[in-house]
C-alpha cells in the first residue's frame, strides 16, 4: 500500500513545491515592482492622491504618511502580502487535491448504483482504479450467480409443481378405482394398490424436495463437532446405500490404511458422504464400484470418492456445486433432486474449514473432501 500512494504523493509534493515556488516569485515581483521598483513612483503618487483627495490630508502629510506605512514597514507588509498570497495559492491547490476525493466518491456511487461504465481515475490513482473495477466486477458476478440461481429455483419450483399433479392424479385415480370397485378381483387391487404407494412415495419425494429449498434458504450452519471414528462411519454410510447399490450390480469399497479420528460434526459430515455417494450412484455404471478411500496428511484428512461412468463436461463440473444446479436436467421429472446435495455439502465442508472438490477424466469421477483432523 506503501508503494501504491508513492505516485500519488510524489504529485503532491511537487505540486506543493511548485506552490510555494510561485509564491515567492510573485511576492518578489510585488515587492520589487510596487516599493522598490518600476511602479514604486505611480503607487506613491496613486497612494498620495487618495490621502489628499479622500482623507484631505496635505501634500506633506500626505507623502509623510506613505513613507511611515510603506517605506518605513516594507518587512512586515511583505509578509503580509506574501502570507495572503500562498493562503490563495494554497487554497486553489487545495481545491486541485479535492478533485481525487470527488473521482473517489463518483467512483463509488457508481458500484452503489451497480453501473455498467468501467471506473476510470487519474493515472497516479491507477491502482485505486484496478482494486475499485475488481470489486466491481466480483459485486457483479455475484449478482449475475445469484440470479441464476434464483431463477433456477424459480424454474424448479415450476418443474416441482407440474411433477406433483402427475403422481397425485395417479394417486386419485387408483384410489376412486379401489373405492368404487369393491368386487374387485384380489390381484387387480393388490397392482392398483402397489402403484398407488409406489406414486405416493413419488409424492413424498416431491413435497421432502420443497422443504428442502427452503431449508437451504434459511438455516444457518451450527457445527457440534465431537471426535469421529472415520472408519467406522464410512463403513456404516456404505452399508445404508447397500438398497440402492444392488439392482444395479454395483457395490462401495472403502479402502484406509490407518485408523483415522477426526474431530467435526458427525451429523453433517454423514451428510455430506451420503449427498456424494448418491451422486455417484446415479451416475455410476451398473456392476461397477465405487471406490472410498481416506488418509491424513499434514493434520489435513482427505477422503475420497472415485465411481466409474460418464465423464463430466469441464463446463458442468465448475458449476456442480451450486445450488439449484443438476448435472442432467433430464432427470428432473423422475429422479432428479433439487440441486442442492452437493451445494449443501460445500456448505458444510467450509464451515469446518475444509474444500470439497471434484474431477473427472476418463470416465473416472473423483470427489475429494479435505478438513483438518483436529479443527
Amino acid at each position: 500500500m506503501k508503494n501504491e500512494f508513492g505516485r500519488l504523493k510524489r504529485k503532491m509534493v511537487l505540486q506543493i513545491v511548485v506552490i510555494l515556488v510561485i509564491a515567492i516569485i510573485i511576492g518578489l515581483i510585488i515587492n520589487f515592482a510596487f516599493i522598490d521598483g518600476v511602479l514604486q513612483a505611480p503607487f506613491a503618487d496613486a497612494f498620495i492622491a487618495f490621502c489628499e483627495n479622500v482623507l484631505q490630508l496635505d501634500y506633506y502629510a500626505a507623502r509623510n504618511a506613505y513613507n511611515v506605512l510603506f517605506q518605513q514597514n516594507k518587512p512586515l507588509w511583505l509578509t503580509v502580502g506574501f502570507i495572503l498570497l500562498l493562503l490563495i495559492i494554497f487554497y486553489i491547490a487545495l481545491s486541485r487535491f479535492t478533485r481525487y476525493f470527488n473521482h473517489i466518491s463518483t467512483s463509488i456511487t457508481m458500484l452503489s448504483d451497480e453501473s455498467d461504465k468501467e471506473i476510470q481515475l487519474p493515472a497516479e490513482l491507477d491502482f485505486l482504479e484496478k482494486k475499485l473495477n475488481d470489486v466491481k466486477n466480483k459485486l457483479e458476478k455475484r449478482a449475475r450467480n445469484a440470479q441464476e440461481a434464483e431463477q433456477r429455483k424459480n424454474d424448479l419450483v415450476v418443474y416441482l409443481a407440474h411433477d406433483i399433479k402427475t403422481p397425485l392424479t395417479s394417486i386419485i385415480g387408483y384410489l376412486s378405482l379401489l373405492d368404487e370397485a369393491k368386487d374387485m378381483p384380489a390381484e387387480q387391487k393388490e397392482k392398483y394398490v402397489a402403484i398407488t404407494l409406489e406414486k405416493s412415495n413419488r409424492l413424498e419425494q416431491l413435497i421432502n424436495e420443497f422443504f428442502e429449498i427452503t431449508r437451504f434458504n434459511l438455516q444457518s450452519i451450527v457445527l457440534e463437532k465431537d471426535l469421529i471414528p472415520l472408519n467406522y462411519m464410512l463403513m456404516q454410510v456404505a452399508d445404508e446405500f447397500y438398497p440402492l447399490l444392488a439392482p444395479k450390480g454395483q457395490k462401495a469399497s472403502i479402502k484406509m490404511d490407518e485408523e483415522i479420528n477426526i474431530y467435526a460434526d458427525g451429523n453433517k459430515l454423514a451428510r455430506v458422504f451420503n449427498n456424494i455417494i448418491k451422486n455417484a450412484i446415479s451416475y455410476s455404471e451398473p456392476n461397477s464400484t465405487i471406490e472410498i478411500s481416506a488418509k491424513s496428511e499434514n493434520n489435513q484428512t482427505i477422503i475420497s470418492f472415485t465411481n466409474t461412468g460418464k465423464t463430466i463436461p469441464p463446463e458442468k463440473l465448475n458449476r456442480i456445486f451450486e445450488k439449484f444446479y443438476r448435472l442432467d436436467s433430464a432427470r428432473s421429472s423422475q429422479t432428479g433432486g433439487a440441486g442442492l446435495g452437493l451445494a449443501i455439502s460445500n456448505e458444510i465442508v467450509q464451515a469446518h474449514g475444509g474444500t470439497i472438490t471434484a474431477t473427472s477424466s476418463h470416465e473416472k469421477t473423483v470427489f475429494t473432501v479435505m478438513i483438518p483432523t483436529n479443527s
